[in-house]
């Protein structure tokens, strides 16, 4: 064998033992503010409402006030979580209450835009539900209304205090895996349940509400070295949902890549990956579901695997609310604030707007959902 052929171990990526080393204390469980704790008040008590108000009560936080337009519905959450929250179908009256801080605000996009512009201009400190807009000026003018008007626009990506996804963001944050170079998802799961629901009405249904977590996620690591997308969505062999359950999206990044791969349509054997590489180690984390993950860190130190706390559903949602009310507390820009959030919408648009027209991308060139 010549000097410049690899042996045989190295050709077939064999690795030897690896040492066994204690993971780094990494503060990724959901953050709590010291001393603050404001009235909060839920505007739209829908399906994901019951998500949040969970959490809420779980973190020890006070619900004021509970606003539906169906206040029938507004009633069954408080009577299910804060007994005490006085309950409306009127926003105007949650927006004039002065003893109200906070408010989650958990409509459709379309119909949320105009309530956080009344909550911001009422003085309000505003968590929004993801999708935070559908087009990125738009995002940009709220933003820059709530820093005029001195208050905190935060949005609920709540994945990013999934114990994985928050592990594996500061360990990289932190620099322990070097430069970034790839991030690599792979999520397999049966998400032929949207059948019959309104989720079955949105044609990008995969990129545009369930992927939103995952390029969020990846704005999170990346930042500005994300440069372009080419995606595609297809409907699977047998699948009963009308909206296609295939969807992948590979990323173009400044001295590095990244893929992120969903099967909706897969009945058995559910499985959910995700591995970081960098000049100095790797991150990988791997489960049956989202649930219910396990990470390892590998480094020329060895290898650590950290023994994780929580899980995504509610401490995510602990999460988004709790890093509101820590940048209120400590007057800064929150993790999840709103600005930030506009690259993650950047590339998501970006995807979706490949899918359909079988292109590459530069991400910011879409600036609405298309």
């Amino acid at each position: 064998m010549s000097a410049e052929t690899p042996d045989a171990d190295t050709y077939a990526l064999r690795s030897g033992a690896v040492a066994e080393i204690a993971a780094p204390d990494l503060p990724y469980r959901p953050p709590m503010p010291r001393d603050y704790s404001p009235r909060i008040a839920l505007i739209g008590a829908g399906g994901i409402a019951g998500a949040h108000l969970d959490a809420y009560r779980a973190a020890g936080w006070t619900v004021a006030a509970i606003c539906n337009r169906t206040l029938s519905k507004a009633e069954d959450r408080a009577r299910e979580f804060f007994p005490d929250a006085m309950v409306t179908d009127d926003v105007d009256r949650i927006l004039a209450d002065t003893e109200i801080d906070v408010v989650d605000i958990t409509p459709h996009p379309a119909d949320r835009v105009p309530i956080i512009e009344a909550a911001i201009e009422a003085g309000k400190h505003v968590l929004s539900q993801k999708p935070f807009v559908l087009d990125l000026d738009t995002g940009a003018r709220l933003a820059d209304l709530a820093q005029q008007r001195g208050v905190k626009l935060a949005v609920n990506q709540n994945g990013r205090w999934a114990p994985h996804m928050a592990w594996m963001r500061e360990a990289v944050g932190r620099g322990l895996i070097g430069e970034l170079i790839s991030v690599h998802v792979s999520v397999h799961w049966d998400h032929g349940w949207v059948r019959g629901t309104p989720f079955d009405e949105i044609d990008d249904l995969i990129l545009y509400d369930f992927a939103i977590h995952w390029f969020d996620f990846l704005a999170s690591l990346a930042g500005n070295k994300i440069e372009t997308v080419y995606a595609m969505s297809v409907r699977a062999a047998g699948q009963g949902a009308k909206a296609p359950l295939l969807a992948e999206a590979l990323v173009r990044m400044e001295g590095g890549q990244a893929s992120l791969v969903f099967d909706g349509a897969a009945s058995f054997g559910p499985r959910d990956t995700t591995y970081i590489s960098g000049t100095a180690g790797s991150l990988r984390s791997a489960g049956p579901d989202l649930g219910s993950q396990t990470v390892t860190l590998d480094t020329a130190q060895g290898r650590a695997r950290p023994s994780l706390e929580g899980t995504w559903f509610n401490d995510g949602f602990r999460g988004a609310m709790g890093e509101l009310l820590c940048s209120i507390e400590e007057d800064r820009e929150p993790l999840n604030g709103a600005r930030a959030n506009l690259d993650s919408l950047a590339l998501a648009f970006a995807a979706i707007a490949s899918a359909r027209e079988r292109r590459e991308i530069a991400v910011g060139e879409v600036r609405r959902l298309p």
